[in-house]
């Protein structure tokens, strides 16, 4: 196929991907205000699970098929992508600074930091066996075990007259915004899809090395729907969206992404990968929370610096690579 048709099915890809994110987050919006759940909490579980269904898809494909290079760098990449690319791109165009939930950060950013160094550990030596990869997947349902938990203590006695409420709801009230999520991720991850198949073969005819493609243009590819969820969430100045989406969507990159992958298909990797890409993640996972505990909020200049990051980081990527 032709280099402009390729061009043309990414920028239709672009335009559906904007819209199904719009109907996406307004829907789990709504979905959260009906059952009076938190919209962090929807962001850290339901949203997040969702946007990361490119990058589940697209990972374990390729470990199954027996590229390991792809399937470890679009999970490690999307961290990365989601960090210092959408979540810096939210804090830019959000007119007011990102409020983040000092409860819910508490808890998720330290796991964040654990998780990330306990895969390291676990692929140091350049295999991801799949008894590690099991222990990522148990320590990720321990992880919504604990969440669900939680919430439902929070909520206290407020439970039963939220479960009176919602038995008043009629199907219509409740069954609309859950279809329109339905029907805006399917739009998410159909058009993230094509946008990576475009990405993929505009690469090839330019000869780019797996590696690079993997934590670059697959990692944004896969990403897209964060990225577009992030930015939509945060101009509509639901903070709590954004962030709830990131930190999860990072948390289901390491444990579900990596550790079905590794369960499907053992991981092995060139050390010289591992070494570049864990040191990497930590880093702009670290430098992200702690803007995110500085006054509990993040703005454009910590959003310009995690942009600036991201791009060093590409550099850096295309350098060592290509």
């Amino acid at each position: 196929m032709n280099i402009y048709l390729f061009i043309l099915f990414l920028a239709a890809a672009f335009y559906m991907l904007s819209k199904s994110a719009d109907y996406f987050v307004s829907s789990a919006i709504e979905i959260s205000e009906i059952f009076s759940v938190p919209k962090v909490f929807i962001g850290i579980i339901l949203v997040a699970f969702a946007t990361t269904a490119p990058e589940f898809a697209v990972s374990v494909q390729s470990a199954y098929l027996g590229h390991p290079e792809i399937a470890l760098g679009n999970a490690i990449g999307s961290v990365i992508c989601d960090d210092a690319l959408a979540m810096a791109l939210g804090a830019i165009v959000s007119l007011s600074p990102i409020a983040v939930d000092r409860r819910y950060l508490v808890i998720a950013g330290p796991f964040l930091l654990f998780i990330d160094g306990l895969s390291y550990f676990f692929a140091f030596d350049g295999i991801l066996s799949r008894s590690e990869g099991l222990v990522l997947v148990i320590i990720l349902f321990a992880y919504i075990t604990f969440i669900l938990f939680t919430e439902i203590k929070r909520r206290g006695n407020n439970r039963i007259s939220n479960d009176k409420s919602q038995e008043s709801k009629s199907f219509p009230a409740v069954g609309k915004p859950i279809i329109i999520f339905i029907l805006a991720l399917g739009g998410v991850i159909l058009s993230s899809r094509i946008v990576i198949w475009s990405s993929i073969n505009i690469a090839k005819i330019f000869s780019v090395p797996e590696t690079v493609i993997g934590f670059s243009l697959i990692a944004i590819g896969t990403s897209l729907p964060e990225i577009s969820t992030c930015i939509t969430a945060a101009l509509k100045k639901e903070g709590d969206i954004a962030v709830g989406n990131i930190i999860g969507a990072d948390i289901f990159n390491i444990l579900w992404i990596i550790g079905v992958s590794a369960l499907v298909n053992p991981i092995e990797v060139d050390k010289k990968v591992i070494n570049f890409a864990f040191p990497w993640m930590i880093l702009i996972v670290f430098t992200m929370l702690v803007f995110m505990r500085i006054k509990f909020q993040i703005g454009k200049p910590k959003g310009f610096i995690l942009v600036s990051l991201y791009a060093i980081y590409l550099f850096t990527t295309i350098n060592l690579f290509y």
